[in-house]
């Protein structure tokens, strides 16, 4: 009798274990189905992204060869603004070496590359960074880049609010000498979005990080003010 019993305890506690070893492979191959399913989700989800957003792009007169900033200037030294214009620090920096930065290019000592970024369309309720920079390429167009940059800080609207609209940024380009017609159409039709797009995504892998970013021959600024850019160039071109 307690032989029989023996066996069969033996017997179940062997098919106890081919049970934990049946669901131990069923759980295994349920995990790996659910890792492939997300593999191929991943992969249908970036692809649809990446359908979405455009392969081309449109760029403005006066772009560098790579379409990611505005060039004035065309002095042996290259300095790169990356800018946002809803940032309060971008306007600073502008109110106080703005003008510098025009002399230098202007004078030939350095080649000022603008990048108009839009970082900070999570602070606006209309992207705003996006439609000022590609406004800002409508200008360009049209000749007043500069002019146009330079009225767009001056009129800078607050963090976390809408910002400025289409009306009123053709009216600040009506302002600094733009003309109505091409100017509204340009701005209306979002005609540079795409390449506001295409800097945007150039300077975050150019593992810009925020604004302003003052690069001089490709080193940081540490001194923004105009003394301190100045000497900057002047070392850099030496």
């Amino acid at each position: 009798m307690s032989s029989r019993k023996g066996q069969r305890d033996a017997a179940r506690v062997v098919r106890e274990q081919l049970a934990r070893e049946r669901r131990r492979r069923r759980t295994i191959w349920v995990s790996a189905a659910a890792v492939v399913v997300l593999v191929i989700a991943g992969v249908a989800g970036w692809a649809i992204w990446s359908s979405q957003r455009s392969d081309t792009f449109t760029t403005p007169p006066g772009a560098n060869a790579d379409g990611t900033g505005i060039v004035t200037g065309g002095g042996p030294v290259t300095v790169d603004v990356y800018e946002d214009f809803l940032c309060p620090a971008c306007n600073q920096f502008e109110q106080s070496s703005g003008a510098t930065l025009t002399q230098l290019a202007s004078e030939n000592k350095a080649k000022v590359v603008y990048h108009p970024v839009a970082y900070l369309n999570r602070f606006s309720t209309t992207e705003y960074s996006s439609r000022s920079s590609a406004a800002s390429g409508c200008a360009a167009a049209g000749g007043k880049f500069r002019e146009y940059a330079s009225a767009l800080f001056a009129k800078q609207p607050p963090e976390g609010s809408a910002g400025l609209d289409n009306d009123e940024l053709i009216d600040i380009g009506v302002g600094v000498g733009l003309d109505r017609g091409s100017f509204a159409g340009c701005v209306k039709d979002g005609t540079y979005r795409t390449w506001t797009e295409h800097v945007t995504d150039e300077a975050s892998r150019s593992n810009v990080t925020g604004t302003p970013t003052i690069l001089v021959n490709g080193q940081p600024l540490e001194d923004r003010s105009p003394q301190g850019l100045s000497a900057a160039v002047a070392a850099a071109g030496k």
